[in-house]
């Protein structure tokens, strides 16, 4: 649901309305990377690793301007769903409850709270994204 609501929120979308400022309010180049990012990290967590220098840069980058195209941006969306999809296929139903760190700070999750996480988390940035692209398209009439 998630790359189909994407998908249809951009649709037609030019470079400069993704990564159009509106008032305070996150582009939507913003939220497509954040998307992306969030989901690749919390997957790091679900495996039970830490964060790459790699990783940790892309959070950083999250919020700079750019001129990435739509279609970059949902690509990069879907190769972490297909990564986070991987890592929760291959997941041993029976260790569901086990502990996971997340964070420097190593907050306690589970596997399974780390999961649900990862679907919520994901659902509340294509909402925003959704009213996001609605208001860029209005600002544009």
């Amino acid at each position: 649901m998630a790359r189909e609501d994407l998908a249809n929120a951009t649709s037609g979308l030019s470079v400069d309305q993704i990564w159009q400022r509106i008032d305070g309010v996150p582009t939507l180049g913003f939220q497509l990377r954040h998307i992306a990012g969030s989901v690749d990290r919390l997957g790091t967590y679900l495996r039970g690793e830490q964060l790459s220098a790699e990783q940790m840069a892309v959070l950083r980058d999250e919020k700079n301007l750019g001129d990435t195209d739509v279609a970059t941006l949902l690509a990069g969306v879907a190769a972490a769903f297909k990564g986070c999809e991987a890592v929760a296929r291959a997941l041993d139903p029976a260790r569901i409850t086990e502990e996971r760190a997340v964070g420097r700070k190593e907050l306690p999750s589970t596997v399974i709270g780390l999961i649900v996480h990862i679907a919520e988390h994901t659902q509340r940035h294509v909402g925003q994204t959704v009213s996001i692209a609605n208001l860029v398209r209005a600002q544009s009439r």
